[in-house]
């Protein structure tokens, strides 16, 4: 447990010091920029192109709201676990998650999406704006808010699950923070908030007493994700994404969340293949309830830890139309 906690903590300094970078790699970049003259700043301030080139990063968002009148259709799949092995072909042939979403740009720099996860049958409504672009001369950086909310519609019709109708409600918020420092390299840095109406829980003893106490998850939850993508060829990238819990909670604490890929894009598509922890498709539900380790796996045989991490390949696909 003391091994888990060094690794959380060495994990989170490092969070903050690569978000110290960004910020201080494009506070010097603007500084640079103010000494150069009038006229030249005016032929050069122009907002940064494809940060990123898709609205997903693996498991979350990106700064990037396509242009105005633009569809999107998003399908989102996840395999099962990789731990079998060859039993079921490494989580190919197992119970798979799958998410269907579309959404529209309304208006400039406002993105709404609607999307139905087949686990827990979740329907989701999001929102993304994009707050800033990235310009030389005089932002730094991309900024973009992410929010959803969800509603989980599986049967409950003994009322052992949500006590309360409201329980079915979680809710998101992100802010996306974001810069292309060179021509093939992109960065982000995303802190979030979860918030779920009903909660998990356990009842334990207390050793002194040996009274039941109840404890459960806290409403709120929050956490960070650090995201880079690095352009091998003009239509295929790699990707890297950490996700990282910040709250601890007295009962059913999350674990991070650890993902790799290859992104490949055409003008009008973008697929995604990659393999992480993150089996869920809804972003609370992954940074809430993500029981996959990267690091470490339990082993259901002899019920102790295996080092190697517990992950799963999955694939995003895009597809982009423009009216």
């Amino acid at each position: 447990m003391k091994h888990k906690i060094k690794i959380s903590n060495r994990l989170l300094v490092f969070s903050v010091c690569l978000f110290s970078f960004l910020m201080l790699f494009g506070l010097i970049a603007h500084a640079q920029d103010e000494k150069t003259p009038a006229v030249e700043k005016k032929a050069k301030a122009k907002p940064v192109k494809n940060t990123f080139q898709s609205v997903w990063i693996i498991d979350n968002q990106t700064v990037l709201v396509p242009v105005k009148k633009t569809l999107e259709m998003d399908i989102m799949h996840r395999f099962g676990s990789i731990q079998k092995g060859y039993k079921d072909f490494w989580g190919l042939f197992a119970s798979s998650n799958i998410r269907l979403g579309v959404s529209y740009v309304p208006i400039n720099k406002l993105q709404l999406g609607i999307g139905i996860t087949k686990r827990n049958m979740i329907w989701d409504g999001s929102a993304k704006y994009s707050i800033i672009t990235q310009t030389p001369h005089k932002y730094p950086v991309s900024v973009s808010f992410y929010t959803n909310m969800a509603y989980d519609t599986r049967k409950d019709e003994d009322g052992t699950i949500f006590k309360y109708e409201s329980q079915r409600f979680s809710f998101f918020h992100q802010l996306l923070i974001a810069r292309k420092i060179t021509d093939k390299l992109s960065v982000q840095v995303a802190p979030s908030l979860s918030h779920q109406n009903g909660v998990n829980g356990y009842f334990t003893k207390n050793d002194s007493t040996g009274t039941e106490i109840y404890k459960e998850m806290k409403f709120d939850h929050f956490a960070i994700a650090l995201s880079a993508r690095y352009k091998l060829t003009n239509v295929i990238s790699v990707m890297v994404n950490y996700d990282q819990p910040l709250t601890k909670h007295a009962s059913n604490n999350p674990n991070p969340n650890l993902s790799f890929g290859l992104e490949m894009n055409t003008s009008s598509h973008s697929f995604q293949i990659f393999a992480g922890n993150f089996y869920n498709l809804v972003p609370q539900q992954n940074n809430l309830y993500n029981n996959y380790n990267p690091f470490t796996y339990t082993d259901k045989v002899t019920n102790t830890e295996v080092r190697g991490g517990n992950f799963v390949i999955g694939f995003n696909i895009t597809r982009l139309w423009n009216y």
